[in-house]
């Protein structure tokens, strides 16, 4: 991507889940675009090795480093006050995890984890910096939802709900924005390969002869794209955009029909 040519010296662009996968990316190539980064992440050992890359890469930009765990109720408070003195440009709402389980049978703990994550605290940070870059009139919200919140997967029903909910305030966030110099946008992706989706070598290849997976690289530069452009949201991969309609109309019977299916399979003994 170009380096960006008109805007404010001294913006910074804020990354959660930082320290690895996407995040990773974000940062790094927010920094190249000429913005200062605030890198947030429960792995501070990650954003420290994140923040010296940047440093060696990217030295004109400044590095916030802000080890805090994002999955609890005052986490975006807390984090708004921290950054209350940085002129925040770009806020990229990365920060997630990946629950694998029928929710029947999943914890208290994950299912709460993963709400607060994916809902809770995106939410709430938008709610708090989105007003400062109305009075700028500029601001670019990216806020990371997922294929899955079409349609209700087999085994990460949980998560693709809660990724609903980001599309859905989302919307709603862009609707009242509009005309302002905000914008909201959506990545909606699908397989990505991120620690997230631990896959062994034989079936990363498979996936990405297939079109199912792409790279993080990729994903972010597309994402960023579609950000910087101020498109209401993108679907990184054509087998998505091509799958995208038939998910949205997929019956609950034959959904029913497939998560008894995954379900059989799971708990078949081993060979």
């Amino acid at each position: 991507m170009k380096k960006l040519q008109i805007r404010n010296y001294g913006s910074w662009a804020l990354i959660t889940g930082a320290a690895g996968g996407m995040g990773r990316h974000y940062g790094m190539k927010l920094a190249g675009l000429g913005y200062n980064v605030i890198l947030v992440d429960r792995n501070g050992e990650g954003l420290e090795k994140l923040a010296a890359e940047i440093g060696q890469n990217h030295p004109s930009a400044a590095v916030l480093v802000l080890d805090m765990d994002l999955a609890r109720c005052e986490a975006a408070k807390e984090l708004a006050q921290r950054v209350a003195e940085f002129k925040v440009e770009v806020l990229v709402n990365n920060a997630g995890i990946l629950l694998s389980q029928y929710i029947s049978e999943a914890s208290d703990e994950s299912l709460s984890n993963i709400v607060l994550l994916h809902c809770h605290t995106p939410l709430l940070l938008c709610h708090y910096l989105v007003g400062p870059m109305l009075e700028r009139g500029c601001g670019y919200i990216l806020n990371v939802s997922s294929f899955s919140s079409w349609a209700e997967w087999p085994m990460i029903g949980i998560y693709g709900g809660s990724k609903r909910f980001i599309k859905a305030f989302s919307r709603q966030l862009r609707i009242e924005c509009r005309g302002t110099g905000v914008s909201v946008t959506n990545a909606y992706y699908g397989a990505v390969d991120t620690p997230m989706i631990p896959l062994p070598d034989n079936l990363k290849r498979l996936a990405y002869r297939l079109g199912i997976m792409i790279s993080a690289d990729k994903a972010t530069d597309i994402s960023l794209k579609a950000l910087f452009k101020r498109r209401r949201g993108t679907v990184p991969g054509l087998l998505y955009k091509i799958a995208l309609p038939f998910c949205i109309i997929m019956p609950e019977r034959l959904l029913s029909r497939i998560f008894r299916k995954v379900k059989k399979i799971a708990t078949l003994p081993a060979k």
